[in-house]
């Protein structure tokens, strides 16, 4: 069996640790690696069993955070069985919705950027 796995980058990993654990509810599970200098090398997350990698930014090694005055070029999706409520805190963090909640012919979504630039889909799927 394969597994895909997102390995994002942030440039302050450990605000972004904070945001994720606390607006999102995630669980830090390996690390954070801390590199001579400070920066994050590695950590990982997991919220309900959806896994993700993330490190500060590395010019040595090509990594960086996404620009603000682009669009995404991947959104993750997180399937949860609340989307409000997980927006809920998303917007009362004050990161503001660009989509929803709403219902869909898919089950119940939502879509906000992260204060570290990523884009995020969450959806309830109907069951």
């Amino acid at each position: 069996m394969s597994e895909l796995t997102p390995y994002i980058c942030v440039a302050d990993a450990r605000a972004a640790i904070t945001w994720y654990t606390d607006v999102l509810g995630a669980t830090v599970v390996v690390g954070p690696i801390v590199m001579d200098g400070g920066a994050v090398g590695h950590v990982e997350l997991d919220l309900d069993g959806a896994h993700w990698m993330m490190s500060d930014e590395f010019d040595s090694a090509g990594v960086a955070a996404p620009a603000p005055h682009r669009g995404a070029a991947v959104t993750l999706h997180l399937s949860t069985p609340d989307v409000d409520g997980l927006t809920r805190r998303v917007v009362d963090s004050g990161t503001p919705l660009t989509r929803g909640p709403e219902e869909t012919p898919h089950g119940r979504i939502a879509v906000f950027t992260d204060p570290f630039g990523h884009r995020w889909m969450v959806d309830s799927p109907i069951v």
